[in-house]
């Protein structure tokens, strides 16, 4: 038998044709397996003639991922049978290796001790301190193939598999038992942890909401609408088309939303489209029914202070990723078919707004409304604490893995890593160890989920944030996950 060759032609052959979408099953996961059945097998005392077949199986286990991802283990077989005989593996060995394999079939069925130790080296990571690494792998390869296989599915799916798993060799329970636990309270604890503090439509996303509506309404309300003044994006058309036409401004606002709410849907997602839908319905609704008093005449007062409550309506929607204009969805969208950045495409939208503005009713008129929409801007900085388009995200974690995992797969980020070390604490300054630092760029709608998805993963990991007035190239300016 020649079972290096055998392990070096395998190995080679599933790093080039195994399908890139099987994130878990990977050529990785076979070199893995490879490596616990070995530290098993010599563990459990496997004769030499048993550790061969062990390893031959390990090699070939997943061979049929190549073929495709239904019966695998079955097609695993079919290409053992075929070449390894050209690797001088006798009829009766070759059976053993097909026995092997088709014990690692969910759910498992080990037959002897070698088959043993194979199931329990294709379940090592269970006991590991990787698991979440692995295990946000195979959902993600799990959805490739069953785009309707949703967390939540996942979640009950994991939460009961490794409930009723267990090891079969002595060796594995010692080894890997203890870790596993570990990892089972952590799994059923974070997704505890994810629906009460993590969920996407949380109470206090809910308030933020409500309240950023109200305020908006009330500098709708009680300062712009009342003295033609304007602001930019949709609320400055529907404001415009008030002025010119004297149409109900609530309900032309919420008709021209309505197609930035779907667009949303695509550009970003149908949670903060929905969130968005939320919030422009809030506002039109309170703008409408709510009698709230003209509170001054004075040009200068209503560009500050109407400014001023609009951009703290706006900034709190956006902590509360949604949004009250769908005009930064428009430049996204605009983005992509066109070189213009984003601050440049909402400059142009809202000049042809200011210049109609001056046309139809005064040139003071308009720059009192330009002044209106920069002190809305700069308050909605402000409230976001200062977060502007794009934002430098550096992130020092002790479960850097399963962030840097994260990030790149589920938010679909561009990720840099810098080599540094953590630690050097007062009265500690000798306790100290390496630690990737990760640095990423989003947009200031992400932010509040990317914290969220970190602290998921380490509520002690440092996250600090940097203001980037424009970015060039990389994935940034791909589809966004809001």
């Amino acid at each position: 038998m020649h079972l290096e060759k055998l392990q070096k032609d395998i190995l080679e052959k599933l790093h080039d044709e195994l399908p890139h979408s099987l994130l878990y099953h990977s050529a990785h996961h076979t070199e893995e397996v490879i490596k616990h059945a070995i530290e098993l097998g010599r563990d459990e005392n496997l004769s030499e003639e048993q550790m061969v077949l062990l390893q031959t199986a390990a090699i070939l286990h997943d061979t049929g991922f190549i073929e495709g991802n239904t019966d695998h283990e079955g097609e695993s077989c079919k290409l053992a049978r075929q070449i390894l005989p050209g690797y001088n593996y006798t009829q009766k060995q070759i059976d053993a290796v097909c026995d092997l394999i088709m014990a690692t079939k969910l759910p498992q069925s080990p037959f002897d001790k070698t088959s043993e130790v194979l199931c329990d080296a294709d379940l090592y990571y269970l006991g590991t301190n990787n698991y979440q690494l692995y295990s946000n792998r195979l959902f993600r390869e799990m959805k490739h193939y069953s785009p309707d296989f949703t967390a939540e599915k996942w979640r009950q799916v994991e939460e009961d598999f490794l409930d009723k798993h267990e090891y079969f060799t002595a060796s594995a329970k010692n080894k890997l038992n203890a870790v596993k636990k570990v990892n089972i309270k952590k799994v059923k604890s974070s997704y505890k942890k994810h629906n009460k503090t993590h969920s996407d439509f949380s109470l206090n996303d809910i308030l933020l909401m409500l309240l950023g509506s109200l305020i908006a309404s009330f500098a709708l309300s009680g300062f712009l609408l009342p003295n033609n003044f304007l602001d930019g994006g949709v609320t400055g058309i529907s404001l415009l088309i008030h002025g010119v036409y004297g149409w109900n401004f609530p309900i032309v606002f919420t008709i021209l939303s309505i197609p930035l709410v779907i667009l949303a849907g695509y550009v970003v997602n149908k949670k903060f489209a929905i969130k968005a839908a939320i919030s422009i319905i809030c506002m039109s609704l309170f703008t409408h029914f709510i009698p709230y008093p003209v509170l001054t005449t004075d040009k200068l007062l209503i560009s500050i202070f109407g400014g001023f409550l609009a951009g703290i309506g706006m900034g709190l929607n956006i902590r509360a990723g949604s949004a009250l204009d769908g005009i930064e969805v428009l430049a996204l969208y605009t983005l992509k078919k066109s070189s213009f950045t984003i601050s440049e495409i909402i400059l142009a939208i809202n000049s042809i707004i200011f210049f109609i503005a001056g046309f139809h009713f005064t040139v003071e008129t308009a720059m009192y409304s330009i002044l209106a929409y920069f002190t809305a801007t700069k308050t909605v900085d402000y409230v976001v604490e200062g977060v502007e388009a794009y934002t430098g995200v550096t992130i020092i974690s002790g479960h850097s893995e399963r962030i840097k995992e994260k990030l790149v797969n589920e938010m679909g980020k561009g990720i840099t890593i810098y080599k540094g070390e953590r630690g050097f604490l007062p009265g500690k300054y000798e306790i100290h160890n390496d630690v990737d630092i990760i640095f990423t760029v989003i947009t200031r709608l992400e932010l509040r989920r990317l914290k969220n998805l970190v602290y998921a993963e380490d509520p002690k990991a440092f996250i600090f944030a940097s203001t980037i007035k424009e970015t060039t190239g990389g994935v940034i300016k791909r589809r966004q996950s809001h």
